[in-house]
């Protein structure tokens, strides 16, 4: 794979969780050549966790990638009359993005971003992390799924015993799904297990 002269947005919503593991992927876009311009959900930007300080996640992905963050709606909404990104992924996205992105809510900078680049008619890619998505959530999953333009990364239970209802995407397979995304195919199968040794 190789990613050269693709401007990817990344988009972080509040997953707190999984930051780790996407800053992982971000570090192996821009290996592959990859342009990444990272978007923060205005929790993802203000939220002090145990997982770590806002400031941190955003400095160091502002030093990965060499771009600033988009942080405001603002900043967002040019992504689309401009159009100049060829991707855009959405990497934690937690069922709360997820129920307003399927129900055409635009109040944060990453929904604004992802309605945006829609307009444009390119991939949007969706890495799922919800309590909630074989709950609640489920509709929005199969509506977004069926959508044009709209590929998810695989996912599967992270922790079927203690979380019955919950889902996280595989984040490893995140660039194999862009590259799919961006040659118009949805990367198979979509539901892949966890293995919780």
């Amino acid at each position: 794979m190789n990613f050269k002269d693709k401007n990817i947005g990344y988009a972080l919503t509040g997953s707190f969780c999984t930051f780790k593991d996407t800053i992982e992927q971000i570090k192996k876009l821009v290996e592959l050549k990859a342009n990444v311009y990272p978007v923060f959900s205005f929790n993802s930007q203000n939220m002090d966790t145990k997982f770590g300080k806002a400031k941190d996640f955003m400095d160091e992905i502002e030093s990965i990638t060499g771009n600033k963050i988009i942080k405001t709606i603002e900043q967002a909404e040019p992504i689309g009359p401009k159009n100049y990104l060829d991707a855009f992924i959405i990497a934690p996205c937690t069922g709360n993005t997820l129920a307003k992105l399927n129900s055409g809510i635009c109040d944060t900078p990453v929904l604004m971003a992802c309605k945006a680049h829609i307009r444009n008619n390119k991939p949007v890619i969706i890495a799922v992390s919800t309590n909630d998505a074989l709950g609640a959530n489920m509709k929005n999953i199969g509506s977004m799924i069926n959508k044009k333009n709209i590929y998810f990364v695989p996912f599967g239970q992270d922790d079927y015993i203690k979380k019955p209802k919950s889902i996280v995407a595989h984040f490893s397979e995140i660039p194999k799904t862009i590259y799919s995304a961006l040659n118009g195919e949805q990367i198979q199968p979509i539901i892949k297990e966890y293995n919780n040794n």
